[in-house]
């Protein structure tokens, strides 16, 4: 069985392969083949799953080693996958919610002259998210680490001929780059210290190393964490990622790319467990981005940006919870899986509104649109209820874990990341609320797809809103199924904190409040912010053009002004430090060497004078220079 291992990644790499090489002949077809590939490995993953469940938890972990990759010396680096409770995780979301996804895409991109390549990238993209989370070690899931990071780049910037598009996928690239940087130094220091970079030998050595490098090791790891999962200080490429076709921004918010980094620091447990600063800098981390995103959410009219900012806010808390330690790491990984589900329905639901809406992605011209698209309207509606906490359904199991963890961290530390939970939670509800409410519900707000306003556009010329086809509606079904009930699977009797305890390890924490009691306060934020919302945008007129609003609204439409801060600090220092390396070279060194080069040739040139080719010249110079050394020697014999 361990033989289908290699298969996971195999399948969907296959099909990126077949349809890049085999040319318009697989034009009619090759969406198909690429769906049902995703699904062959969802099939292996399935087969595997059955087959863990067969084995006691101790001995659930495998290995395969296929061969190795590069031996010299003292250094060697294998080519071997290991499938544990963790990554088996990982492997059922990705080729489960991927092979939905890419069913979706055969109705939301059934026109693209592209859509061959399109699939393509997509299977490249579960190729590669598949080795980073089923590696062995680290240069392996490097390896797929840089690969998710070239798919985000080719799916993100797939509609190149619009220049948003290809800026925006160029600044994904560059941000994670800086990330990337991160990941690299921590393999280096892994090697230098433990002479290895595979799990078994870094982790069991790990206590015996000096907590001055594990604190290094845990801080390069979190940066190259905030860069896959868009935290603060690199968070800024995640709105602007939106210019990609709408599935791309479920596969990537829901299943792969935003998820690496929750799963990076959760394998690196031990690491991070012995370093105890690095474990508060990913607390703080997602502590302030949990925030950050929320406040961002709220202000954004583009439906698709709106949800950017809410992805944000939730992956923060994801990795708080990661930062947490033992007390965390399961609720963390839980509310991924969750996440999983109804972010790609809302997503996806995004997708329907927008193919219905003639491509329109601005709130203030939806309205109404319940009635016109009503299984969007429902699927979307619960993935809404999912995420903003609502008793019973999924967000409510696996966000409430992680707040009364947060509590449960104890002392003052606990108190402060426990209201800022709470306060996320009463923001996330208000700006869901806001999105659903623009959206589905009020007076018809929409606009002609000319340009034409008022009276003069007539009626022809608005949008004629209709509900999605099949292949794109059954997706959002079954995974608004999964939005409502997989969060009551995993709590029922600690269901899915027993399958990872074997791997993430599991502690009582100390919490101030009981659990009733935080489920109580975190039931009344929701409400709040619900109440908030419908009493801002359900009960009066939405503007059509958005008010120009307070500082902080203004703020939070630029992405609380991340991009001008990077631009101020980073850009323009860059740009200068550039601009004076560009005239130290060209005026220093060149002229340096210019110069010396100059000075050469004009004494080669007045040399050169002397040899002009006649003899008596020469003669002359030999009689001159024979009366300089005759007066020389009889000048010396004088004195």
């Amino acid at each position: 069985m361990n033989s289908l291992i290699p298969l996971l990644v195999a399948a969907p790499l296959a099909g990126a392969a077949l349809l890049l090489l085999g040319g318009r002949a697989l034009d009619r077809y090759g969406h198909w083949l690429a769906t049902a590939l995703a699904a062959l490995s969802f099939g292996f993953g399935l087969a595997l799953f059955s087959d863990m469940l067969g084995r006691d938890a101790e001995h659930r972990a495998v290995t395969e080693h296929l061969f190795s990759w590069i031996r010299v010396n003292g250094f060697q680096a294998d080519v071997s996958f290991r499938l544990d409770q963790l990554s088996m995780t990982f492997v059922l979301l990705i080729t489960g919610v991927g092979t939905l996804i890419h069913l979706y895409s055969v109705g939301y991109m059934a026109h693209d002259e592209r859509r061959r390549r399109f699939f393509a990238y997509l299977n490249l993209f579960l190729a590669a998210m598949l080795l980073l989370v089923v590696a062995d070690n680290y240069l392996l899931l490097y390896f797929g680490w840089e690969g998710v990071g070239l798919a985000s780049y080719l799916l993100i910037g797939f509609w190149q001929h619009k220049p948003s598009a290809a800026t925006a996928a160029k600044k994904a690239f560059i941000v994670n780059r800086v990330g990337d940087v991160g990941l690299s130094i921590a393999i280096m220091l892994m090697f230098a210290e433990f002479g290895s970079f595979a799990f078994d030998p870094v982790f069991g050595a790990a206590h015996e190393a000096s907590e001055g490098k594990l604190t290094a090791i845990g801080l390069m790891l979190l940066l190259a964490a905030c860069g896959k999962s868009a935290q603060v200080p690199l968070q800024s490429w995640l709105g602007d990622a939106m210019e990609g076709p709408t599935p791309v921004s479920a596969l990537i918010h829901a299943a792969t790319m935003v998820t690496a980094g929750v799963y990076l620091i959760t394998r690196s447990a031990t690491i991070f467990d012995l370093a105890p600063d690095a474990q508060t800098a990913v607390v703080v981390v997602g502590a302030v981005t949990l925030l950050f995103g929320a406040i961002v959410g709220c202000a954004k009219d583009d439906i698709k940006k709106a949800l950017a900012g809410s992805t944000m806010s939730q992956i923060g808390y994801m990795v708080m919870a990661a930062g947490l330690g033992p007390i965390g790491y399961a609720f963390a990984i839980m509310h991924l899986v969750t996440h999983g589900f109804f972010k790609a329905g809302l997503f996806l639901g995004a997708g329907s509104v927008m193919h219905g809406m003639n491509d329109e992605v601005n709130m203030r011209h939806y309205g109404g649109l319940r009635k016109y698209m009503p299984v969007t309207f429902v699927t979307f509606g619960l993935g809404y209820l999912a995420i903003i906490g609502f008793p019973g359904l999924s967000g409510f199991f696996s966000k409430d874990k992680i707040i009364e963890a947060a509590f449960a961290k104890g002392g003052t530390e606990g108190w402060i990341l426990g209201l800022c939970a709470l306060v996320g939670a009463a923001i996330t509800a208000f700006y869901m609320t806001r999105v659903m409410v623009l959206t589905f519900f009020g007076e018809k707000r929409w606009q002609p797809t000319g340009g034409t306003s008022g009276a003069a556009a007539g009626d022809d010329n608005l949008p004629h809103p209709h509900e999605s086809p099949r292949t794109m509606t059954v997706p959002m079904v079954l995974l608004a199924v999964g939005s409502v009930f997989a969060g009551g699977l995993f709590a029922f009797n600690d269901s899915f904190l027993k399958w990872l305890e074997p791997v993430t390890g599991y502690e009582e924490g100390n919490s101030p409040l009981a659990p009733l009691t935080v489920t109580l306060l975190t039931t009344a934020c929701m409400l709040a912010g619900v109440g908030v919302a419908y009493l801002m945008y359900g009960r009066s007129p939405v503007p059509v053009v958005a008010p120009v609003g307070s500082p902080l609204t203004r703020a939070a439409r630029r992405d609380l002004l991340q991009d001008d801060f990077n631009h101020a600090v980073l850009v323009r220092p860059g740009s200068a430090l550039a601009a004076a390396l560009v005239f130290f070279d060209s005026r220093g060194l060149d002229g340096v060497v210019n110069g010396l080069a100059a000075a050469i040739g004009g004494l080669s040139g007045r040399l050169r004078r002397v040899q002009n080719g006649f003899v008596r010249s020469y003669a002359l110079s030999m009689f001159g220079g024979t009366l300089v050394l005759v007066a020389t020697t009889l000048l010396m014999r004088s004195t």
